[in-house]
């Protein structure tokens, strides 16, 4: 039977490259398939992986009907085995119930991509309304890392490098954002809760360093004043 299946993860997991990847494996046996996304860091009407690799993607912008599209799609005649969403957590909780009737009514499988909470550790609308209607969730297995070299679990929005924890829940940025721009940065837990960025851990190692050379040369001086 066809399922809707959720892959979710961090952000720079490889939730795009693996939707490319079933695109391609399931289109050279001869399957077609629907693909939509919504603001993918390339643009519109493309999904794209930070690896490089690019397809075109249906813009499904907030008022855009899934179960109507696929429909007309297939009521004029062209064939449909499958759907990809990738970006699924900018969807509305309406949206991926359209999706829910895709597979039901219409018995295609589903594949929906998105990590599933904001900077802000709030489950995306889109996100929690997969965990809740989704036949089967898989949590991808390529670990993204934290500065600190444990596992990856929260997305930090960051400014200058520096986390901010205010602002609106979707703003396009890519991971490692440079400048003034917002970026985003993928952290654990620990990290996450200390607001404490790869930027401010280099600020407070070179800090720490600076310290303990002031501290080596304070003890020289004490030592020569002794003599």
């Amino acid at each position: 039977m066809s399922e809707l299946v959720f892959f979710c993860g961090t952000m720079d997991c490889g939730k795009s490259t693996l939707a490319l990847q079933i695109e391609h494996n399931r289109s050279a046996r001869g399957k077609r398939g629907l693909i939509f996304t919504r603001d993918d860091r390339a643009g519109a009407g493309v999904l794209s992986s930070r690896l490089g690799l690019c397809t075109q993607a249906v813009e499904a912008p907030e008022a855009f009907d899934f179960y109507a599209h696929v429909t007309d799609h297939l009521a004029c005649g062209r064939p449909a085995d499958y759907v990809i969403a990738d970006e699924a957590q900018f969807f509305t909780a309406g949206q991926i119930e359209q999706l829910a009737r895709v597979v039901d009514d219409l018995d295609l499988d589903v594949y929906a991509f998105g990590i599933t909470t904001d900077f802000r550790t709030r489950l995306f609308p889109g996100s929690q309304r997969l965990v809740e209607l989704a036949d089967r969730i898989e949590v991808l297995q390529v670990e993204a890392l934290c500065w600190c070299g444990a596992r990856a679990t929260h997305n930090a929005r960051t400014v200058d490098g520096h986390m901010v924890v205010e602002g609106a829940q979707v703003v396009v940025g890519d991971v490692n954002g440079t400048g003034g721009e917002t970026g985003y940065e993928v952290l654990c837990r620990r990290h996450h809760l200390r607001r404490q960025t790869a930027l401010n851990a280099e600020a407070g190692a070179r800090a720490d360093s600076a310290a303990d050379v002031m501290t080596a040369r304070e003890r020289t001086g004490t030592h020569a004043d002794a003599r």
